[in-house]
């Protein structure tokens, strides 16, 4: 490839591929990660296939280069390396295992800024490390507090279940604490969340809605204590710092947008009483209604994740055995075009000479 690149000619995706799949050493890791990020960067970047993604998490793991698989996604603008599901698991299981939960929980955030929870394994999996390390963390920076809320949000949405239900209701807390104290910007900034203010009255409609369903579902008491301590800390008057001060020499459009937010963020502000009022009374009903659950959230997903990952994991594995099959159909497609590129530049060579020597 260096060849290839020295004549500044493009790189193909199968040659890129080829290079990724003979890896055989943890030297050669490095040195697929070099032209990782040199085809990342040359004019056929839209081409690195998903095979090849999924084939480099593989052979770093393989070769002991889990901080390679890890480095590569979370710069994945400068590799190019944006995992499918299966592979997502792979590693998130991978560190799990290993019991190095800071690392899946970087795979967890990277997966919920992909909005990669598609599966019902990736949910699982991710729930049960998130809920791993909060257990162990409860001091968060305010930027953790907004991964940790949109994380839980996200795969919580689309579980339908108590542990789903918790996790919406946990993540709209957390978001809605970022929102009054940093700011709606902060939430949504660069990251798959609504615009829109009221991410704790949010959470409160979590509760409304487990009040007047029907079914079995329930939230966990961990949870709602959450949003209590939130809805109490946020309610008591806090003084103002000098730093929130408008600052001199701002530009009216700058201005304009800032008082627009500040006046959001105030009428979010005067809400919190009626906020907390309605916690009270939609925790009292959930307690009459027997619908608060005692379990912690890492109990409950441990649970759920011992009843639903077998079933889920056989319907990943039938998946990517039809995708596995895809993926050779296309690379012998790839490979017949690449013969057949090489066949007519042979014969145009062969045809300069013959015209050359003629003349």
């Amino acid at each position: 490839m260096d060849k290839t690149y020295e004549r500044k000619l493009p790189v193909s995706s199968l040659t890129i591929s080829r290079f990724v799949d003979n890896i055989s050493s943890r030297e050669e890791v490095d040195h697929a990660e070099y032209y990782l990020y040199k085809f990342r960067h040359s004019p056929n970047c839209w081409y690195l296939r998903d095979w090849t993604i999924h084939t480099w998490i593989r052979q770093c793991l393989k070769y002991g280069a889990q901080d390679k698989a890890l480095y590569t996604l979370v710069n994945k603008v400068q590799y190019g390396i944006f995992p499918d599901n299966f592979t997502f698991n792979l590693l998130m299981d991978y560190f799990i295992k290993k019991e190095n939960y800071k690392n899946a929980l970087s795979v967890v955030f990277e997966v919920m800024m992909q909005e990669a929870f598609e599966a019902p394994s990736t949910q699982l999996l991710s729930l049960y490390v998130l809920y791993h390390c909060l257990a162990k963390k409860t001091d968060l920076t305010w930027e953790e507090e907004r991964n940790f809320g949109a994380s839980l949000l996200l795969p919580g949405l689309k579980q339908k279940n108590s542990v789903g239900l918790s996790s919406q209701l946990y993540g709209y807390t957390l978001l809605g604490k970022v929102e009054l104290q940093q700011g709606l910007r902060a939430v949504y900034h660069n990251m798959p969340l609504l615009w829109q203010p009221g991410y704790l009255d949010r959470a409160l409609q979590v509760m409304e809605k487990v009040v007047s369903a029907s079914e079995d579902g329930k939230l966990c008491k961990e949870a709602l204590e959450v949003l209590d301590r939130a809805l109490q800390a946020l309610t008591a008057p806090a003084p103002a710092s000098p730093e929130e001060q408008p600052q001199a020499g701002e530009g009216s459009q700058g201005s304009g947008n800032l008082a627009e937010q500040s006046d959001m963020e105030e009428s979010e502000q005067s809400r919190l009483p009626q906020y907390l009022e309605r916690f009270k009374a939609l925790h009292s009903k959930l307690q009459a209604l027997g619908k608060v659950e005692s379990g912690s959230l890492l109990t409950l997903t441990t649970q759920l994740v011992k009843e639903q990952l077998p079933t889920c994991e056989a319907e990943d594995i039938a998946a990517y055995e039809q995708k596995l099959q895809q993926w050779h159909q296309e690379r012998v497609h790839l490979i017949q075009r690449e013969q057949e590129q090489r066949e007519k530049a042979k014969q145009a060579h062969q045809s300069r000479g013959a015209a050359k020597a003629s003349a």
